[in-house]
C-alpha cells in the first residue's frame, strides 16, 4: 500500500473501523477518507456512487455493517439482511466502477454452518445449515465473499475477504439490547458491582465455546493482508483458541471485581455450540494474534469504566 494514496475506511466510527484507522495512522497513512452514516448513507446507491466518483479512493476497507448479538439478529432479521446487502453491494460495485486498486471485505465467523466440524476451516463454507438466529446476517456476509470473488473472476478486481472471529475492543457496543456477549458481560458485572446486586443472569447453559479477538489484533491482520494477500476466497482471522461462555463470565467477573453469584436463564438460547476458527491459513502467511484474552479484557474494562463515568 502506498502511504500517499487515498484510503477509504467504511464504518470508521465502529469498533473495527476505528481500530483500522488507528493502525493506518500508526503506519503513517494520513490521506484517509472518513464519512459518518449521517454524511453518507451506504444503503443509498446514488449517494455511494457519487461519493466514489468524487473521492476516487485507491484502497477500501469495508468495516461498515449492521451488527449485533443473538437478540438483535433474531429480532431485526429483515434489517440485518437488507441493510448489510445494500451496504456491501453499493461499495463493491462502486469500487469496481471507480477502479479501486484493492478492497478488503470484512465478514464474520457466523458464515459457517451451525454444526460444522471444529475448528472451522475456510473450506467448510456452504456445507450445512446456518444457525437460525443469525442466518440473515450470515447470508449477507456470504454474499459479500462471493461478490468479491465474482468481481475478481469477471473483472480482475483485487477484492479480498477476511472473516474475523468474535471481536471486542475500544468503541464496542455495550447496549444490552443488541450487544455481543463479551461487552454485555462487562456491562452486566460492572453495573451489578456498582449497585451491589446479589447476582448476574446470563443466557443459556454457558456451555457453548467462543473465540475472542481484540479489535487491534484484527486491524493488524487486516493491514497485513492488504499488504501480503491477493488471492480469491477468504481468510479466517482469529487466535485459534476458545473458551466456554461460563468460563468467560467467571473471568470477567474476576476482572471487574464482582463478588455476587452467576445465575443461568435456561429459557434463553445458547446459539451455535462452538465457533473456533482454524487460522492455519493466516499463520502460514506469517501473522498471529498478540493480545491475550485476560490482558485485552482488563484493558477494555478500564476504558469502559472511564466512559461509564463520563
Amino acid at each position: 500500500m502506498d502511504k500517499q494514496e487515498k484510503v477509504y475506511v467504511a464504518g470508521h466510527r465502529g469498533m473495527v473501523g476505528s481500530a483500522i484507522v488507528r493502525k493506518l495512522r500508526k503506519e503513517g497513512f494520513e490521506n484517509l477518507i472518513l464519512k459518518t452514516s449521517s454524511e453518507l448513507d451506504l444503503r443509498e446507491q446514488d449517494s455511494v456512487n457519487n461519493f466514489f466518483e468524487k473521492e476516487k479512493p485507491v484502497y477500501v476497507f469495508m468495516a461498515a455493517a449492521k451488527v449485533g448479538g443473538i437478540l438483535a439478529n433474531n429480532t431485526y432479521r429483515a434489517e440485518f439482511l437488507y441493510d448489510n446487502l445494500m451496504i456491501q453491494n453499493n461499495i463493491i460495485q462502486a469500487s469496481y466502477k471507480n477502479n479501486v486498486r484493492k478492497l478488503m471485505f470484512l465478514g464474520s465467523s457466523c458464515i459457517y454452518p451451525k454444526l460444522a466440524p471444529q475448528p472451522l476451516k475456510e473450506t467448510y463454507l456452504l456445507t450445512g445449515e446456518l444457525e437460525h438466529t443469525n442466518e440473515p446476517y450470515a447470508i449477507a456476509k456470504i454474499t459479500g465473499i462471493k461478490m468479491c470473488d465474482a468481481y475478481r473472476s469477471q473483472y480482475g478486481c483485487n477484492f479480498i475477504s477476511a472473516m474475523p472471529t468474535n471481536l471486542y475492543g475500544p468503541n464496542d457496543n455495550y447496549d444490552l439490547n443488541n450487544s455481543h456477549v463479551l461487552p454485555a458481560f462487562i456491562r452486566k458485572f460492572h453495573e451489578a458491582k456498582i449497585k451491589n446486586e446479589p447476582s448476574v443472569t446470563i443466557w443459556g447453559s454457558g456451555s457453548p465455546r467462543r473465540e475472542f479477538l481484540h479489535s487491534d489484533d484484527l486491524a493488524d491482520a487486516c493491514f497485513f493482508l492488504m499488504e501480503k494477500y491477493d488471492e480469491p476466497g477468504f481468510v479466517n482471522v482469529g487466535v485459534g483458541e476458545d473458551i466456554e461462555i461460563k468460563e468467560l463470565a467467571l473471568l470477567i467477573k474476576r476482572i471487574v471485581g464482582y463478588t455476587g453469584d452467576i445465575v443461568h436463564d435456561y429459557s434463553k438460547p445458547d446459539g451455535t455450540p462452538r465457533k473456533l476458527m482454524d487460522v492455519s491459513k493466516l499463520t502460514a502467511k506469517g501473522w498471529s494474534a498478540k493480545i491475550g484474552l485476560e490482558e485485552g479484557i482488563a484493558k477494555v474494562y478500564e476504558e469502559f469504566k472511564i466512559s461509564a463515568i463520563n
